[in-house]
C-alpha cells in the first residue's frame, strides 16, 4: 500500500469506516500516518495509596480486603471493592461488568491502573484496567499514542490501523536531501513516522517530532519563498491618490488615533499609492485599534472608484463590523454589503448581484467572499481579519478575486517580530504598539482552585451590576488521561451555583456552525450573562459589556494565548478583570503566570513565551493556535521554525520544482500554504 492509496486498502477499513475516517479529514494512506497522537499516556510505577493524587491516572497494587459487593441502581450494575496495601486503602469500582466478580477474590494481590478521584471525601478509581506483572512492567515507560477521535472510531482501532500500515505498507523515500539531513540533524522520515506514533520513551519522541515539525515548517517556508518570487513581479494596477474622505474621517473620529495607528496607516497610504502591490501585515495588540486602519484603506480605495472587502473569521464579528462601517462611513455615501454563509439562498443571489453590478462597494463577510459564485466587479483591496485563522492558501484565494488586488492582513496574534518576519515573509510590516489612551487596563489575578467560590461570587456581582463575563475551560467533555476542567460539565454546574437569574450557556468548537453563531450572537446582544467556552472564542466576537475573563486550568496554556483569550475583556467603558485560576502550583507555572499577572504588553508577553518553552513541553494542548501545522506550534518550536526557514533558502528554485514534480503528495501539502505552484 502507497501514502496516495485509499485508506480502504487498510485490512478491517470498510465504507463505514471509511465515512468515519474522512470526518477526520483522513482520506488516503498517508493522511493516517499523518494523524499524529495528540498526546501519549505514559505509565508511570506504582504509586502508594496514600501518595496518591487526585485526578489524575496512576497504577496501584495490593490485597482486595473482602469479597466484592455487587449493587444494582436502575440499569446500572456496580460491582465495588477496597484495596488496600499497607499504607491505605482505596475503593475500586466497575460499571456494568458483573462477570468480574468471579476473577477477584478477597486475599489476593492485583494491580489496577485509573484515574483516581474523590467522592464523599473518600479515594476511588472507577473503570480501571486490571494488569498482570507481566502486563504492567512491559508497558512501563512507554508512551500510549492517544489520537483525536470521532463517533465510531476507537483509539485502539486507529493505533491497529497505524502500526499496519507502517509494517506493511511502503512509504515514501525521505525528500529531504541528505545534506539538510545531515546539517541540522534529523531523523529519516520513516524512522520519525514509527517513533512519533509508537515510541519507546520520551526521547526518542522528542527527536521524531523535531524531524515531522521540521518538514511542516520546511514546506511552509518553501512555498513562502514561492510568494515572495510572485510578489515581485506585480506591479501597481491600482494606484490611488485621493485621501481627502480619510482624512476628514480621522478628524471626525471621537477619539484621536495613536502615533502607531497613524504610522500604519501612512504606510498603507504609500502602499496604495505607491507603483507596487500592497502586501502588508498589520499586527498590532488586542484592542490596539487595527479594525479603524481597515475602513480608512477600505474608504481610500471607494473615493479611488474601486471596490474592496474585507474577511473575517466568524459570522457574529462580520455583522458587528458590517454595522460600525455603516455608520462610519454613511456620511461619505459608501455602499456597504454583508455575506455570510447563513444568509438564504436568495439574499446571497441578490448580493452576487449586486457585487457584480458594483452596487455594493464594500463587501464585509466570511470565507463566503471567496466562493466561486462571487464575482467582484472592480476588486482592488482585499482585507482578512485574524490572519492565521485564514492560512495563505485562503488569503491567495482571496486575493485571486482581483487582478493584482492590493492585500492588508491584520494579527492581534502578538508574535516577536523575529518570527513575524518568517510567518508572514511575503508581506511588509506594520506594527501598532500602543493602545487608545481611553482603554482602561485590564485588573489580574493569579489563583489556585481555591479562589474558585470567590471568583464566582465576584462574576455574580459584576452580572447584577448589567456585566456579562467569558469562563474558559480547556476542554470539551471529560478525557480519561487528563485531568481539565470541561465545557459541557462546567456550564451546568456553574448554572447550578450561581443565582437562577444568570443565564450560563456554553460554546465550543464541536458545535455545527450555526449553534456556535446563535450561541455567540446571543451573547453579544447581552442575552446570555456567563459564556463557558474552548478558546473558540479566542478570535471573531466582539462585546464590550464583557468584563470578566475566568481562565480555568489556565497552565495549560501558552503565555500568547491567554493574552490573546484575556483580550476578549476590556474592551468597552468599564474596568475589566482577568482571573486565571491554576490547578497546579509548580515552580514554572508560577513563573508563568506572574508575567500574565504583571502585564497586559502582549508583545512582550510573546517574547518572554519564547524563552520560557523547552522541547520537552509536549504533552499539552497545541498553544499557538497560529496556522494550520498538524504538529507544529510556532512558540514552542520557534528554533525549529528558524532552522527550517535557512534550510528552504539554501534549495534552488529548480530543486523546488523537482520536489514537487516528483512526489505528489507533496504537492497536495504545499497547496496547504500557496495557492498554486506552476509546474
Amino acid at each position: 500500500m502507497k501514502e496516495t492509496d485509499s485508506i480502504l486498502v487498510i485490512k478491517g477499513i470498510g465504507e463505514k469506516a471509511k465515512q468515519k475516517y474522512e470526518k477526520l479529514g483522513i482520506r488516503t494512506v498517508g493522511d493516517l500516518l499523518e494523524h499524529y497522537p495528540k498526546q501519549y499516556d505514559i505509565y508511570k510505577p506504582i504509586c502508594p495509596i496514600k501518595d496518591l493524587v487526585e485526578g489524575e491516572v496512576q497504577a496501584i497494587e495490593g490485597m482486595i480486603a473482602s469479597t466484592p459487593k455487587s449493587t444494582k441502581i436502575r440499569h446500572l450494575h456496580i460491582l465495588s471493592c477496597t484495596l488496600e496495601d499497607g499504607t491505605g486503602s482505596i475503593r475500586i469500582s466497575w460499571f456494568n461488568m458483573p462477570f468480574l466478580r468471579n476473577t477477584l477474590h478477597a486475599g489476593t494481590r492485583y494491580i489496577f491502573r485509573g484515574k483516581v478521584s474523590r467522592k464523599n471525601g473518600i479515594l476511588q478509581i472507577d473503570q480501571p484496567q486490571m494488569l498482570t506483572k507481566e502486563q504492567f512492567y512491559n508497558q512501563l515507560h512507554k508512551l500510549q499514542p492517544i489520537y483525536a477521535l470521532t463517533a465510531g472510531l476507537t483509539n485502539q482501532s486507529i493505533s491497529k490501523s497505524v502500526a499496519l500500515v507502517l509494517k506493511e505498507g511502503e512509504l515514501d523515500s525521505d525528500y529531504l536531501p541528505l545534506e539538510i539531513r545531515k546539517k541540522y540533524q534529523l531523523q529519516e522520515r520513516k524512522k520519525a513516522l514509527r517513533a512519533i506514533h509508537f515510541p519507546n520513551n520520551k526521547e526518542e519522541m522528542i527527536t521524531a517530532r523535531r524531524r515531522i515539525v521540521f518538514d511542516e515548517f520546511f514546506l511552509f517556508a518553501l512555498a513562502l519563498h514561492w510568494l515572495k518570487t510572485k510578489k515581485v513581479k506585480q506591479k501597481n494596477a491600482f494606484i490611488m491618490t485621493d485621501v481627502s474622505a480619510c482624512n476628514d474621517l480621522i478628524e471626525k473620529l471621537p477619539y484621536a488615533l495613536t502615533d502607531a495607528q497613524m504610522r500604519a496607516w501612512k504606510e498603507v497610504q504609500s502602499d496604495l499609492s505607491g507603483q507596487g502591490v500592497m502586501n502588508r501585515l498589520i499586527q498590532g495588540d488586542v484592542g490596539s485599534g487595527k479594525t479603524i486602519i481597515a475602513v480608512l484603506t477600505l474608504l481610500m480605495t471607494v473615493k479611488n472608484g474601486h471596490q474592496g472587502a474585507i474577511m473575517v473569521p466568524t459570522e457574529v464579528l462580520a455583522k458587528q463590523h458590517y454595522e460600525s462601517f455603516c455608520q462610519l462611513l454613511s456620511p461619505y455615501g459608501v455602499k456597504v454589503g454583508l455575506l455570510v454563509g447563513s444568509m438564504t439562498a436568495k439574499e446571497k443571489r441578490e448580493m452576487y448581484q449586486k457585487i457584480e453590478a458594483k452596487e455594493v462597494e464594500i463587501i464585509i463577510g466570511t470565507h463566503a467572499l471567496i466562493q466561486e459564485k462571487v464575482i467582484y466587479a472592480d476588486l482592488a483591496t482585499v482585507i482578512t481579519d485574524e490572519q492565521h485563522r485564514f492560512g495563505v492558501k485562503q488569503r491567495e484565494s482571496f486575493s485571486g478575486k482581483g487582478a493584482d488586488v492590493h492585500v492588508l492582513v491584520m494579527s492581534a496574534t502578538p508574535i516577536p517580530r523575529t518570527l513575524a518576519i518568517i510567518l508572514y515573509g511575503d508581506l511588509d510590516l506594520s506594527v501598532i504598539d500602543q493602545l487608545p489612551g481611553n482603554r482602561l487596563p485590564i485588573k489580574n489575578c493569579v489563583v489556585n482552585t481555591h479562589y474558585r467560590p470567590t471568583a464566582y461570587d465576584f462574576i455574580a456581582k459584576q452580572v447584577s451590576q448589567g456585566r456579562q463575563a467569558y469562563v474558559i475551560c480547556p476542554m470539551v467533555e471529560e478525557s480519561e488521561n487528563i485531568e481539565a476542567e470541561n465545557v459541557l460539565d462546567y456550564a451546568e454546574r456553574l448554572q447550578s451555583i450561581l443565582p437562577p437569574s444568570v443565564q450560563v450557556a456554553s460554546l465550543h468548537g464541536k458545535m455545527r456552525p450555526k449553534e456556535k453563531n446563535d450561541i455567540m450572537e446571543n451573547f453579544a446582544e447581552g442575552k446570555i450573562d456567563v459564556l463557558v467556552s474552548t478558546t473558540v472564542v479566542e478570535v471573531g466576537i466582539n462585546v464590550p459589556n464583557a468584563t470578566v475573563m475566568m481562565i480555568e486550568n489556565c497552565e495549560r496554556f501558552g503565555l500568547a494565548q491567554l493574552h490573546q483569550l484575556r483580550g476578549r475583556v476590556g474592551r468597552g467603558k468599564y474596568q475589566s478583570y482577568c482571573v486565571f485560576m491554576t490547578g497546579h502550583e509548580s515552580k514554572e507555572t508560577k513563573e508563568r503566570m506572574e508575567i500574565m499577572g504583571k502585564s497586559n504588553d502582549g508583545f512582550l508577553i510573546a517574547e518572554q513565551d519564547l524563552k520560557l518553552r523547552g522541547p520537552g513541553d509536549l504533552f499539552g494542548i497545541r498553544q499557538s493556535g497560529v496556522l494550520a501545522f498538524k504538529m507544529a506550534d510556532v512558540f514552542q518550536d520557534a528554533s525549529i521554525l528558524k532552522e527550517a526557514y535557512e534550510a528552504a533558502k539554501e534549495v534552488t528554485e529548480q530543486e523546488a520544482l523537482a520536489l514537487y514534480k516528483k512526489y505528489e503528495r507533496l504537492r497536495d501539502k504545499i497547496g496547504i500554504y500557496s495557492m498554486e505552484v506552476s509546474l
